[in-house]
């Protein structure tokens, strides 16, 4: 019965659908747990699953919540510590001082910052770090929120150092020629992608009157992003978002300065800061928690500088059977695993110090107190807004990744397997035009395009082979989705919504978000016929 069992595999999901976007949305804090206990029973009433496996899947996925809760604790935490040490004050006023106009304050922050964070480390850190930024600068918190989604989605698939690519491709013995010709073509659909997505972004902080006036600034401030991107990727499937953000920042901050393609009639704060701009230096001491973050993330993900390999080291110095748990090991490097979960294959793993969190997102923030004679205090008040700040969304986060690992339960049989070759066959010769929403559909479920390439991957490689479709091709429209599902990621949004303090918007933020995804899958569609 392939129909009822793609209906059983969907009910979780369109519940979940239902639930956060109907009249009177349900919070995610309890829309996701009931999703993945409804995940639960039909994994034991319709699929027989064994109940090894689906206790061990449920107690994977609250380990693996702990990654993004981690992440998204420790976002909190630099910034209610830049808020208290005056550093969020002073970078305000040298922002307003910088450029009074609205438009290029949201380029700077929300598109080249971005760019920048999601190149050097991904895990949702762009928006946790940029979302601040502009409320702090007057913009509201719910369209900050959805304006962010849209906009860290161009540089995702080449974030965290390439890392969706070269690790989430790594299991198809691609040859260094596909390699680079995938990340050539996911570059170039992206790039297409970047003409039209930022802007629906931008509207929903500026009017379009503010865009069009300042169109010669944004057009600038994107391609310096965007073209460094797509040149480095014809060589290099790690850098081109890193070296993208980069240049783009430092080029669009000067664009800025100098007002090149801004109007002045746009503005509109030249009265709210009266008297003269922060010095130069206390502004790289307000920018510190920002710009050593940004070091921080370069200096452990770059391979050639050694610290990745050291504090990733999983070669245990501890072991601990934990019975029928399985049996828990920790590495000098604090990498924490739990193997033979429930006596099933099933492994977790944490890396604790390169998870972006207690590196450098906690440590940057201690070093802060010190450098900017942070008030008595100060590390108290820190430390509980943050925690009390996180209840909702540890919630919220735990019932997603739960949802997640029982999606997936079953290799090959799983929900989301089932669900991938159900579009495939329905869809016939029309694969090329629809294999990017695969890609967005894996993104949705764990949050990640890592995630999602590792887990479509497979399917996309096998399809294109049976239907005589290129397979880097095939393959660049899976990342691409992969990252252009970064926008309509539950764990994504739950995050944005706890740093920004957003209470039972999530279904809001995804209304908003998934029309944006749509286009950026249509471009998507239209370069597949393209290439």
């Amino acid at each position: 019965m392939p129909l009822v069992d793609l209906i059983f595999a969907t009910g979780p999901i369109l519940l979940l659908i239902f639930l956060m976007t109907k009249k009177t949305p349900m919070p995610s804090a309890k829309a996701l747990p009931l999703a993945a206990l409804v995940a639960y029973g039909i994994q034991f009433v319709w699929f027989g699953t064994g109940a090894s496996l689906v206790h061990a899947s449920v107690l994977a996925g609250l380990l693996v919540a702990l990654t993004p809760i981690m992440i998204v604790w420790g976002a909190i935490f630099l910034f209610r510590t830049m808020e208290h040490s005056g550093a969020m004050g002073t970078i305000r006023c040298w922002l307003n001082h910088l450029s009074r106009n609205r438009v290029a304050q949201v380029v700077i922050i929300g598109w080249s910052f971005q760019f920048l964070i999601e190149g050097a480390s991904g895990f949702g850190t762009p928006a946790a770090l940029a979302g601040p930024l502009l409320v702090g600068l007057g913009f509201p918190p719910l369209r900050v929120a959805m304006a962010c989604l849209i906009l860290n989605s161009i540089p995702v698939s080449f974030g965290a150092v390439g890392t969706p690519t070269w690790f989430g491709f790594g299991q198809l013995g691609l040859s260094p020629e596909e390699f680079r010709a995938v990340a050539w073509k996911t570059a170039l659909i992206h790039s297409a992608a970047a003409c039209a997505v930022p802007l629906l972004a931008f509207r929903l902080l500026v009017s379009w009157q503010e865009i069009r006036r300042n169109l010669v600034f944004i057009i600038l401030a994107l391609a310096s992003s965007v073209v460094p991107m797509l040149a480095l990727s014809r060589v290099n499937d790690e850098f081109p978002a890193v070296a993208g953000g980069l240049l783009g920042l430092i080029f669009t901050v000067g664009l800025a300065r100098h007002k090149v393609g801004l109007t002045r009639d746009d503005d509109h704060s030249a009265a709210e800061e009266p008297g003269e701009p922060p010095s130069a230096r206390a502004v790289v001491k307000a920018l510190f928690p920002l710009w050593a973050t940004v070091l921080v993330l370069l200096a452990t993900r770059i391979p050639q500088i050694g610290l990745r390999d050291l504090l990733t080291s999983a070669v245990p110095a501890w072991n601990v059977p934990l019975g029928i748990f399985g049996s828990f090991s920790i590495s000098p490097a604090l990498v924490l695993k739990l193997h033979g979960i429930f006596g099933t294959p099933m492994d977790w793993t944490h890396q604790l110090l390169y998870v972006p969190s207690l590196i450098p997102f906690v440590l940057i923030s201690v070093v802060t107190w010190k450098l900017l004679d942070a008030p008595a205090g100060t590390a108290r008040k820190v430390w509980q807004e943050s925690t009390t700040q996180m209840r909702n969304p540890i919630l919220a986060l735990l019932g997603a990744l739960v949802l997640v690992q029982l999606l997936m339960v079953g290799g090959e049989q799983s929900a989301v397997m089932l669900i991938g070759h159900s579009l495939a066959g329905a869809v016939g010769g029309w694969w090329q035009y629809l294999a990017a929403f695969l890609g967005a559909l894996g993104s949705f479920f764990a949050g990640s395009c890592t995630i999602s390439n590792l887990t479509f991957g497979p399917i996309q490689d096998s399809i294109a082979t049976q239907m005589n479709l290129d397979r880097t091709t095939i393959l660049a429209l899976q990342s691409v989705g992969g990252a252009m599902g970064n926008m309509i990621a539950i764990h994504n949004i739950v995050a944005v919504c706890s740093v920004l303090g957003l209470g039972k918007s999530e279904g809001e933020i995804l209304k908003k978000t998934v029309v944006a995804m749509l286009l950026y899958g249509a471009i998507a569609a239209a370069m597949a016929a393209i290439l």
